[in-house]
């Protein structure tokens, strides 16, 4: 407890509480001097920043959350980055004090990085085509969930449907979230149907009979015929892009620092699925090696060291596709090739 408090005001505005306690003695509670009015005049009037304004200290940066979270997440990590993204968060952290990251739906990107919210993001091209967002896109990154492949939006039915083919949709129902898109599709086919939104579990609407047919998004069809649909055509293909704003795009040091983000995302797509293969060669088997090799490009070869110059060895090192790799080193060690090594690979840079 504090007894018989005194207020004291100091020659520098300062308020200073001074009061005797039971426990400590005198006690000493002190208050900054109060904003003149000037100060109060000057911060209301200060304006607020604009969407899309230049800010060269760091780059907001949108990350997609669902379906292709994770596969972003370990992208960024073979690109040398490292994202944290928390369950109940929606601000990811990254080891990179340049870049500001969000956590925003795909759907909802290019919107926001046509608005200036965002510099840049990534999504999918189908989500750039269903807003309309007059967006630039920087790089084209082939992944996906679960493949490195393009996804499609197919057109499917039940199996026990009359409907074969576009024309068959006239005056049916769809269900579908890529409705702008789906719409173009028909118009530019001449077909006239209903086409509704699906909040998701569009399969389940064709089942339900709530739906005639259904436009959904697959990378290998397995959910549509476990579900008893029929693909009947694909209406669009989509690869996940860099998208960026066009007016961060002409700011020098957003435009930079987009373009090394690129740059590494881009060798890390392009490594995915690679791995790298050196092994050492007598010269006399180089020949032989060197046919049974396949090769993104000429392997390098460069000459070992040798004391006397006598019985010269060769190291080859190249890049390959993972999948090649067990059938191809025993051709190797059978040509003459030894001390083979296989070695991950993050990046391939060209």
């Amino acid at each position: 407890m504090i007894a018989s408090p005194q207020l004291l005001t100091l020659q520098d505005g300062s308020c200073t509480i001074v009061g005797r306690s039971s426990v400590v003695g005198y006690v000493r509670f002190h208050r900054e001097p109060p904003y003149s009015m000037a100060t109060k005049r000057s911060v209301r009037s200060r304006p607020a920043p604009k969407a899309g304004s230049a800010d060269t200290g760091r780059l907001k940066f949108g990350f997609p959350k669902g379906s292709l979270q994770e596969a972003t997440v370990r992208l960024f990590d073979r690109a040398g980055f490292k994202v944290v993204i928390s369950e109940r968060s929606y601000a990811p952290s990254i080891d990179d004090a340049e870049i500001e990251p969000m956590l925003l739906r795909a759907q909802e990107m290019a919107r926001y990085v046509e608005q200036g919210v965002l510099d840049c993001g990534i999504t999918g091209n189908d989500w750039v085509l269903e807003s309309g967002a007059k967006v630039l896109r920087v790089a084209e990154l082939v992944y996906a969930k679960r493949t490195r492949h393009p996804v499609r939006w197919v057109l499917a039915a039940p199996e026990s449907s009359a409907i074969r083919g576009i024309k068959d949709l006239k005056g049916k129902r769809l269900a579908t979230e890529l409705v702008n898109v789906t719409k173009a599709y028909l118009a530019k086919h001449g077909v006239s149907a209903d086409v509704e939104f699906s909040w998701g579990a569009t399969e389940g609407k064709v089942r339900a009979g709530l739906v005639d047919a259904i436009v959904e998004l697959t990378e290998t069809g397995q959910t549509l015929v476990a579900n008893g649909l029929r693909i009947i055509e694909t209406i669009c293909e989509s690869t996940t892009q860099l998208i960026a704003n066009p007016a961060a795009m002409r700011d020098p040091w957003k435009r930079r620092k987009i373009e090394s983000i690129k740059t590494l995302l881009a060798g890390a797509v392009e490594a995915d699925g690679k791995v790298g293969v050196k092994m050492n060669v007598p010269e006399k088997r180089l020949a032989q090696v060197m046919a049974a090799l396949p090769a993104m490009k000429r392997p390098t070869v460069s000459k070992l060291w040798s004391k006397d110059g006598e019985d010269p060895w060769w190291a080859v090192e190249t890049i390959l596709e993972e999948r090649q790799v067990k059938a191809l080193i025993p051709k190797l060690k059978e040509a003459g090739a030894q001390d083979i090594i296989e070695f991950p690979l993050n990046k391939v840079i060209y």
